[in-house]
């Protein structure tokens, strides 16, 4: 699952790795959600274009957009397999831009956030699919989703599955439209190396959607052993709050 995600590198980051033509600028990004406008790289022949689309696939099929499911994600295992994902798995591949995304560590009741980035500190390209859907009154809409595989040693300690992260030599391969080449782009539907990624515990304001600034990706101190406290017994201890709280005014 990869339910929020950073675009924080500058855009000739991005431009000089995936090399399409146009010369966007925009700003960094540090908490990305559902729904929001994000930018993809997809190919058209042999050159390669920059677009912005709605994070979440809509189906080219789909009759009423409000009673289908916002799909963020597309599971690799099914591309081939499920009718919302075959035509644009096959003919629509894509690759979203970005530098780090946010997963969720189950602690008891409550949930750990942890930022996930690069080792090398350079873009993280993430596999995904779109589709232009076209609605009754002939409105067009460009959709998008991440597609996802089974987590590596890395992520597998905080969530079972990740993103597809693609190396630089399979930009090619994940990108081509050629129908034929969809069996060959499966096979690039696999976890990442382990020595990829590096997994930074982070505070909890990731979570809300309003905190889009670079502190939401500060990572949490590390915790330093002070002395050693000696217990009070029970009885004292009570009595030593009975006696504070004798000597408070509010």
């Amino acid at each position: 699952m990869c339910g929020r995600y950073a675009i924080t590198l500058p855009p000739e980051a991005y431009r000089s790795l995936f090399g399409y033509v146009e010369q966007p600028n925009f700003p960094p990004r540090y908490n990305v959600a559902p729904t929001q406008p994000v930018p993809i790289v997809h190919a058209d022949g042999n050159d390669r274009h920059f677009r912005l689309v709605r994070w979440g696939f809509l189906p080219g099929w789909v009759k009423d957009t409000k009673a289908f499911p916002l799909v963020i994600n597309a599971r690799g295992e099914t591309l081939i397999d499920k009718p919302a994902f075959r035509n644009a798995f096959r003919r629509r591949r894509c690759i979203f831009l970005a530098d780090g995304f946010y997963e969720w560590q189950r602690q008891g009741k409550s949930k750990a956030p942890f930022l996930v980035r690069m080792r090398d500190g350079g873009p993280m390209p993430l596999a995904g699919i779109w589709e232009t859907y076209h609605d009754s009154s002939g409105g067009e809409i460009d959709t998008a989703a991440i597609v996802t595989t089974t987590a590596n040693g890395t992520l597998a300690r905080v969530h079972e599955r990740m993103p597809v992260i693609l190396g630089r030599e399979a930009f090619p391969l994940w990108l081509d439209n050629d129908e034929r080449q969809a069996s060959g782009a499966l096979e690039l539907v696999r976890p990442c190396p382990d020595e990829w990624l590096d997994l930074v515990p982070i505070s909890s304001r990731v979570n809300s959607v309003a905190n889009d600034d670079p502190d939401v990706q500060t990572p949490l101190p590390v915790p330093v052993a002070g002395p050693v406290v000696q217990k009070t017994p029970a009885a004292a201890r009570a009595r030593l709050l009975d006696e504070d709280a004798q000597g408070r005014l509010f």
